[in-house]
């Protein structure tokens, strides 16, 4: 009996001339830029600039990229440094094998170091990052489809992935659980959430993206027990799904704490912009009262004051004009018209 089912793509890379156009790829690029702008239109609605999630986004990327693809390579040594296994396959990153957790702890590190260029707090920046962060998991897991890799344990639901054999990496044809689409609904609804607990909680401090792992790890935890690709296990237990569990109690106390250690949100996350806004004027005299008290010396003045022009009151003579000789009755009072001289003719 036929069984409705999604089907996999036939290949996963498309050759425009000598070009090769690979799926995985676009969907971790489209991803890329996903985030980063959802992450600069939070940034500005918090008081940022506009192009500074993706100046950090320069650093941060590159820093994931490695990060992602060296914790794969270290956890699934065994594909790339077992018996009749080439080494140079663990450069070919384009055959997929990202590993989340890589990439977000070694991608902080290049944002650490973007936003020291920039002169702003990383927790503030990971912030307004954590919504497109799980929008880009949600779009690169699209990835996983056209590799047709890292899919679930056997099962005839209408929703089933149909994966085709291939005998070289041991994959037998059927239809599987898709992980990658359970995982990519889940990090849309992580999203939603962080989104609306920001607005409705004004979290602060790093709280946000520490929501973002939470949520994360919990969805990851049940997914990587569905799937069926080898990998190292603990007591048990898919390696993954330990870190999932690790990282979700770290998130969680991470939020107690800040919460209480640092409560509200930041007021200022990029100086510089604060600066460039309506009250940069009073922001400069409020620098300069704190280095009039620091210095013990008076404050530049800001605005030039140009010299006052005396004010005539009525009856008071100029300032060049002759005085009058004292004592002579004749000399006409200021504003006074002085009288017709004799014999003049109207």
């Amino acid at each position: 009996m036929d069984i409705a089912y999604i089907p996999s793509p036939s290949t996963g890379v498309i050759h425009l001339g000598p070009v090769p156009l690979r799926g995985y790829a676009f969907c971790i690029i489209i991803g890329v830029f996903v985030a980063v702008w959802l992450g600069n239109r939070r940034w500005i609605a918090r008081g940022g600039r506009t192009g500074t999630v993706a100046d950090i986004a320069v650093w941060a990327v590159p820093f994931g990229l490695v990060g992602g693809r060296l914790y794969h390579v270290i956890t699934d040594y065994e594909l790339y440094f077992g018996e009749g296994r080439d080494w140079v396959n663990a450069f070919k990153i384009w055959e997929g094998g990202l590993g989340i957790w890589g990439a977000v702890a070694l991608g902080a590190v290049g944002a650490w170091i973007g936003c020291r260029r920039r002169g702003i707090p990383l927790p503030a920046w990971a912030d307004a990052l954590a919504p497109g962060l799980a929008v880009a998991q949600a779009i690169g897991r699209w990835g996983n489809w056209f590799n047709q890799e890292l899919y679930g344990k056997p099962t005839d639901l209408p929703w089933a992935l149909k994966i085709d054999a291939d005998p070289a990496i041991g994959r037998i044809a059927g239809t599987y659980h898709p992980t990658f689409l359970y995982e990519s609904l889940w990090c849309l609804g992580v999203a939603a959430l962080v989104i609306w607990a920001d607005r409705r909680f004004t979290l602060g401090h790093g709280r946000a993206f520490a929501l973002y792992v939470a949520a994360y790890t919990a969805g990851r935890f049940w997914t990587e027990y569905l799937r069926v690709d080898d990998t190292h296990h603990v007591l048990g237990l898919r390696l993954n799904g330990w870190t999932s569990i690790v990282l979700f109690l770290a998130a969680v106390a991470y939020m107690i704490i800040s919460a209480r250690r640092r409560p509200g949100r930041e007021t200022v996350v990029e100086p510089a912009a604060a600066e460039d806004g309506p009250d940069a004027a009073s922001v400069k005299v409020e620098k300069a009262e704190k280095a009039e008290g620091a210095a013990g010396k008076p404050a530049p003045k800001l605005v030039k004051e140009l010299p006052r022009k005396p004010v005539k009151k009525p009856g008071e003579k100029p300032s060049g004009a002759p005085a009058a000789p004292s004592g002579d009755a004749s000399a006409p009072a200021a504003g006074d018209v002085p009288a017709d001289k004799p014999g003049k003719k109207l």
